[in-house]
């Protein structure tokens, strides 16, 4: 595989020859604590196939994993003198350690063609605030934690290092903590891989840590909650951020979440998560996560919270949709597209936001209509001189693939759209080209 680098106008993500590249991710917290290699193959599989190329997954995980041993019974560290858990003290005695199946599993990842977003621990273990901890890191440690995990991985090509875990930075120590730890990394790959963080709800890492050198891209987490800023909403902010950094949605709705965390208010589905990607896309995000609540945490007891197991949250509609959004971006080189939501009059914040990029250069555009309404473009806000009846229309349904005529652009440049009904569920990505 190709390691990754920043494109020279250090807007985008591109691998190591300059390749167009975006990220396509997934929400594994528990893939190397909770699963067995067999179970990991499943589920890797399963993902590549599905059109995924980075998995997010966490070393010291988020669920008691200090604790409570791997599939294996192998923990990832062992305590110091003073009974406390020491992150300079990884277990890698005998046979098929902790860190040995974090290593088949990484193996096997980029064998499929996947990049692993790694985080070398949950943020509990640094600033508890809420979960098991307990809090093991300072400074000194962090950094000689995250130096050897880095050189014993830099033989691999499909790393990317995503610190933080889901806590804000609150205090010194915690930057001090985050500093080191990049510190580590970037000492033990020679900076061979990239670097970002990632962030708690409804924040961004560029709140935090925007202008740190080693802080390669922004992450933020649009999250689980109602209402909070949606994705492309956050997006926009970190876009116009100097210096200019890539940025990605890493944590946006899950699938089968429940909303705002209770289950009495329903669970988001499919139709959430695919506007949300869309948006972010079109948004000028260097990439997006898609996650399922059953299988963060590889749930093995459905309830009314975790709905399924694991295993049978693998093939949920929006995963089996996310090979229409992987083709569309190997099929449409967005390189030259800037996100453009003024194009849209009345582009209210709102259930009807449209999202949309254009080229100058290639004359065209394309939008993410979120429930099929028609709306009207502003001829005045294209970067080029716009003849609406010059232009061709393509409709594209991000549930199968298909490509239509379903979309219609009259000469005074309102869209309508052929036998669809404007509500839930009709979401449609709209091209635009100028002849």
């Amino acid at each position: 595989m190709k390691t990754l680098r920043l494109s020279e106008d250090r807007r985008r993500i591109v691998t190591e020859d300059g390749g167009r590249f975006y990220f396509i991710g997934d929400t594994a917290w528990e893939l190397f604590h909770a699963l067995s290699a067999e179970e990991a193959e499943l589920y890797l599989t399963t993902r590549a196939a599905q059109g995924f190329n980075l998995i997010q997954a966490v070393v010291l995980a988020e669920l008691d994993s200090l604790t409570r041993p791997n599939f294996y019974g192998r923990f990832p560290l062992k305590t110091n003198g003073n009974g406390e858990f020491d992150p300079t003290l990884p277990d890698t005695d005998g046979d098929y350690s902790f860190f040995d199946h974090v290593e088949q599993i990484v193996t096997r990842a980029e064998e499929l063609g996947l990049y692993m977003g790694i985080l070398p621990t949950w943020g509990d273990k640094w600033n508890k605030l809420w979960g098991a901890g307990p809090e093991i890191f300072t400074p000194e440690n962090a950094y000689t934690y995250a130096r050897w995990l880095a050189e014993r991985l830099v033989h691999h090509n499909n790393i990317v290092w995503i610190l933080g875990g889901d806590r804000p930075l609150d205090n010194e120590n915690h930057y001090a903590v985050i500093d080191a730890m990049a510190k580590g990394v970037r000492d033990g790959d020679s900076g061979k891989f990239l670097i970002t963080l990632h962030p708690c709800g409804a924040r961004s890492s560029s709140e935090f840590v925007h202008e740190r050198d080693w802080l390669d891209f922004n992450m933020l987490q649009s999250g689980h909650g109602r209402p909070t800023a949606p994705g492309y909403e956050m997006l926009a902010r970190d876009y116009a951020k100097f210096p200019v950094k890539p940025a990605m949605d890493g944590e946006q709705v899950y699938e089968d979440h429940p909303i705002n965390f209770n289950p009495a208010n329903g669970y988001y589905d499919a139709v959430d998560v695919r506007v949300t990607m869309w948006r972010n896309l079109l948004s000028g995000s260097c990439g997006n996560t898609y996650g399922h609540h059953s299988i963060w945490c590889m749930n093995r007891e459905p309830g009314t919270y975790f709905t399924m197991k694991w295993q049978d949250s693998l093939h949920r509609p929006a995963a089996e949709q996310m090979h229409v959004f992987r083709d569309f971006i190997g099929t449409h080189d967005l390189t030259t597209f800037v996100p453009a939501e003024t194009v849209v009059k009345d582009n209210e914040h709102a259930a009807n936001y449209v999202a949309a990029m254009v080229s100058a250069s290639e004359r065209a555009a394309v939008l993410a209509v979120p429930n099929g309404c028609p709306f009207e473009l502003d001829r005045e806000a294209f970067p080029f001189d716009a003849d609406f009846p010059k232009m061709t229309v393509t409709a594209l349904e991000p549930t199968t693939g298909e490509y239509t005529d379903a979309a219609i652009l009259s000469e005074a440049g309102r869209i309508t759209f052929r036998n669809r009904a404007a509500g839930r569920g009709e979401d449609i990505i709209v091209l635009l080209k100028q002849e």
